[in-house]
């Protein structure tokens, strides 16, 4: 398999074929990340991961979650500087801390878009940690933060404040513009409009700014500005 300069080498560890099939596609319709291997079980992955050297693994986390993190922490051990994501079906953050101890640094829902897969691959890649924006992560003995929403100077229009809760979910323009009846053209504007608002370098910051606020935090564990998407 030929794999181009500068692409990300992403291998996919999933148990069932056709979520193996479904992330393989995700990945390799984002720009810049490129599948080198999909093993069904870990101890293949271990394997695979010896000769493919992957950049990344994305993993399913299901049913099997205790083998497929026994073989995330074998990973990080043997290759440091692979970036572990999780595509996980529990939204329990007992599940979320448990996976992130063991070296995942990516933490998304199964109903993931493969926009926000790509972002959290080149986000946990750069060493931030990208957790589900529908996931309310709390640490232990601490309250549950208050959610909250970002209010600029100049306030969003209801048609930016539609479209910033689509970049939130990670949709491209042309899917924007099919969600909302309006053309690609009319989205980029109004992009143009919330980044200018909310002083966002470009769209990935304006998405982290949002988590962070929702998630009543900071700390910018959130901030996906590793990676380079459209405007």
């Amino acid at each position: 398999m030929s794999i181009s300069t500068g692409v990300t080498r992403v291998l996919v560890l999933a148990d069932a074929p056709v979520l193996r099939r479904g992330l393989v596609g995700m990945v390799d319709e984002t720009a810049g990340l490129q599948v080198v291997g999909a093993p069904g079980e870990p101890r293949r992955a271990l394997v695979l991961a010896e000769s493919a050297r992957p950049d990344a693994v994305v993993v399913e986390l299901g049913s099997g979650r205790s083998a497929t993190l026994t073989a995330v922490r074998d990973l990080r051990r043997r290759f440091p500087r692979t970036a572990v994501v999780a595509v996980a079906t529990s939204e329990d953050p007992a599940v979320v801390n448990e996976a992130l101890a063991a070296g995942v640094r990516g933490y998304l829902l199964m109903n993931t878009s493969a926009t926000l897969l790509g972002w959290a691959v080149l986000a946990a890649r750069a060493g931030r940690t990208v957790v589900d924006p529908q996931i309310r992560r709390l640490q232990p003995g601490t309250a549950a933060p208050v959610a909250r929403e970002l209010t600029p100077e100049v306030p969003l229009t209801r048609r930016e404040s539609d479209v910033l809760d689509e970049l939130v979910q990670g949709q491209s323009n042309r899917r924007i513009g099919e969600n909302l009846f309006i053309s690609e053209d009319t989205v980029k504007s109004h992009v143009k409009a919330i980044l200018r608002k909310l002083g966002a370098r470009d769209r990935a910051h304006a998405v982290s700014m949002v988590l962070s606020a929702r998630n009543g935090c900071t700390c910018g564990s959130h901030d996906l500005t590793a990676t380079s998407v459209e405007v």
